[in-house]
């Protein structure tokens, strides 16, 4: 057929070059920003609730040991700069031991203060011979201090 003319098809199926296309890559990079941004808070809240731990737990422990103290000696050793046992250590609190509200030793006031290295300069748990457990300060509380520790935001006794 002499004057017939060519016709050029271009297939609509069959192989597609391989990669992604720039919408592609903008919608998973937005679904990955949107991800991190519910994520991440409630990460950092979570390493910080973690952290809180050591402060109640050393506490605690650091009571006991000054009550066994009081059963040997009749007194906490307790003056207005330390106890009678020492005090503890830790990563992420500093621990202090002095008088309790009578200021002898027949009372103690064990504190713990957060350090600012591990993000807790805001927070500070205290405990005295009766077992009063108080919150002295913790991010976004009111009307402190509170009679229990607290642990995590909206936290009330």
């Amino acid at each position: 057929m002499p004057g017939s003319r060519r016709r050029l098809c271009v297939p609509l199926s069959g192989p597609r070059p391989d990669g992604f296309t720039l919408i592609e890559l903008m919608v998973a990079v937005a679904i990955v920003a949107i991800i991190a941004a519910v994520a991440y808070p409630q990460y950092t809240d979570s390493v910080r609730r973690s952290r809180l731990v050591e402060a109640t737990g050393t506490l605690a422990s650091a009571r006991v040991r000054l009550e066994q103290y009081y059963q040997d000696n009749r007194h906490y050793g307790s003056s207005a700069t330390a106890c009678g046992v020492a005090a503890p250590t830790g990563d992420n609190f500093t621990y202090s031991c002095t008088w309790g509200g009578s200021a002898s030793n027949q009372t103690f006031l064990l504190t713990a203060s957060g350090k600012s290295s591990a993000g807790l300069s805001d927070t500070a748990y205290t405990v005295d011979q009766d077992n009063l457990q108080q919150t002295t300060a913790f991010p976004g509380a009111t009307g402190l201090p509170v009679n229990c520790w607290l642990r995590r935001k909206g936290d009330t006794c």
